[in-house]
């Protein structure tokens, strides 16, 4: 029985593909009310289920876990040199001057103000984010985020390097555009990889919810 929380979009005997709740941990964190996460909802139901990649607390989309100890080491390969396309959603504050555009600016952590990060351009890692405005909202400009590196909190920071940071941002938005929603406005909604066993490429797809 699949757990109702988590929606599964696809799963064979090597991998399953999970849409990520907002607002909930990928994997456990310190302490007993840090137990519940996406990764063991899923094994209820796959009790080999291996986490491959992380989506921020905050933000909901698509996931892929391996089933098998092989499958994960070809998905983390995978990850590692940069055969993954992933898109997100977002609304970010205003409209930015240009339509599309990228942000190539180099993050590291606040260790001050874990798990904040920061861009530091001596000691920060290289970060880049392709952006297209999709439409304009009332509450801001929906955009594709495309990001070619994967660091943690990548696409917020660089939002609001650009002086547009995401809609309900708790750690990056002012107090204003945290108001505006009740959740951060990110969802991954595209992942392309090659399958683990097969190579074939396959592209999942989340529809936003927002």
């Amino acid at each position: 029985m699949q757990d109702s929380s988590v929606e599964i979009i696809y799963a064979d005997e090597h991998i399953v593909v999970a849409n990520k709740p907002w607002d909930m941990l990928s994997v456990p964190g310190k302490g007993e009310d840090k137990q519940d996460c996406l990764w063991r909802r899923v094994q209820t139901s796959y009790p080999t289920a291996r986490i491959v990649h992380r989506l921020d607390y905050a933000t909901s989309g698509i996931i892929i876990l391996a089933l098998t100890l092989d499958a994960q080491r070809a998905l983390s390969r995978s990850f590692q040199e940069r055969e993954t396309q992933k898109r997100y959603q977002a609304i970010i504050a205003g409209r930015p001057k240009e339509d599309s555009g990228s942000v190539d600016l180099p993050l590291r952590c606040d260790w001050e103000n874990r798990p904040l990060q920061i861009v530091d351009h001596e000691q920060g890692k290289s970060a880049l984010t392709h952006w297209l405005i999709d439409e304009v909202t009332e509450l801001g400009s929906r955009v594709l985020l495309t990001p070619v590196t994967g660091r943690s909190h990548q696409l917020r920071v660089h939002m609001q390097a650009m002086g547009h940071p995401i809609i309900g941002d708790r750690f990056y938005a002012s107090e204003e555009q945290v108001a505006a929603s009740e959740r951060l406005l990110l969802h991954a909604e595209f992942l392309k990889l090659p399958h683990p066993e097969s190579g074939k490429m396959m592209e999942f797809n989340a529809p936003c919810p927002f």
